[in-house]
């Protein structure tokens, strides 16, 4: 790969936009942990909704967009999309990540309404979910099993 090759970069940027995209996967739910102790309609409240929205808004909806976008264009140009069992898991482990991003942003709603019912607890194990999601597909890029 040269610095010339623009798929070289497209890659380059593909797991640039992974990483962020990641540390607000692990980091919103923490934020709701926090969030879920505060008491709706106080200052508290309001700083942690504004924060939830800065990170889905900045951060984690553009990351997750160019992890999409990225990703695809360097399938498409390396003919992995044909006959690539690994990457055929790879994307559905990234649908469900993708899937996990719309609830995160749908439970930061019942927060502005002030509708929350779930515990810190219950954040902090949902938390955990991104980590499985991104070992298993780390694996399978890494080694390339099937």
């Amino acid at each position: 790969m040269s610095l010339t090759d623009p798929v070289a970069w497209a890659h380059t940027l593909h797991i640039m936009a992974v990483i962020f995209w990641m540390a607000g996967l692990f980091m919103l739910p923490r934020y709701f942990a926090y969030h879920a102790e505060a008491q709706v309609g106080s200052d508290e409240d309001k700083a942690w909704q504004a924060r939830e929205a800065r990170l889905l808004r900045i951060i984690m909806n553009p990351a997750m967009i160019a992890t999409w976008v990225l990703g695809i264009w360097v399938a498409v140009d390396r003919g992995y999309l044909v006959g690539q069992g690994w990457l055929h898991t790879k994307l559905a482990l990234v649908v469900v990540l993708t899937v996990f991003h719309m609830v995160l942003a749908r439970w930061r709603k019942t927060f502005v309404a002030g509708e929350n019912t779930r515990t810190t607890k219950f954040y902090r194990m949902v938390n955990e979910i991104p980590s499985f999601g991104i070992i298993f597909i780390v694996f399978l890029v890494e080694f390339k099993p099937f």
